[in-house]
């Protein structure tokens, strides 16, 4: 796997990344379009992102940060056959080598299904094991979906 690092997003990624957030996500979070998708991004100002891709240049992860409200925010997407390898915690650290602080929404209840009818698999535990701590106080309460609010700091070791 290449990991490669970038500011902007070619069309070819933006459809390979719709077509993985479309598999992996709950499908009640869904974009139907790319044209969808891309507005969902350009409402996201200083964006950075990291794609993991295969042999075959196909990307089968993704991380981006962006700045909404004075905060550092993320978010990433790994190819289900990927989990468990080791690829999120690498794709996680390359973010997190650049930035003091993230802070992300996280579904953490395990009744929404994905488009191919499998249930989604919350990645909170991950998260947690990954230096982050879960804001009990700060939740996301949509039609579509429920999160929490999860955050990471750099430890400063003076």
């Amino acid at each position: 796997m290449k990991f490669i690092t970038q500011i902007e997003l070619s069309k070819t990624d933006k459809k390979e990344i719709l077509n993985l957030w479309n598999d992996e996500y709950p499908e009640k979070l869904n974009y139907q379009t790319l044209s969808e998708f891309e507005k969902y991004l350009g409402n996201l100002t200083e964006q950075s992102h990291i794609l993991m891709k295969s042999e075959n240049q196909r990307i089968k992860g993704w991380y981006f940060d962006f700045v909404r409200e004075n905060e550092k925010w993320f978010a990433i997407l790994l190819d289900s056959k990927f989990h468990g390898k080791g690829f999120g915690t690498k794709l996680l650290n390359l973010g997190k080598e650049n930035e003091t602080e993230l802070n992300g929404w996280v579904i953490d209840k395990q009744d929404y299904k994905r488009k191919n009818g499998e249930l989604y698999k919350s990645p909170l535990d991950f998260y947690l094991k990954n230096g982050f701590q879960k804001l009990d106080n700060e939740r996301l309460e949509l039609e579509k979906i429920a999160a929490v609010k999860i955050k990471w700091k750099k430890l400063c070791l003076f």
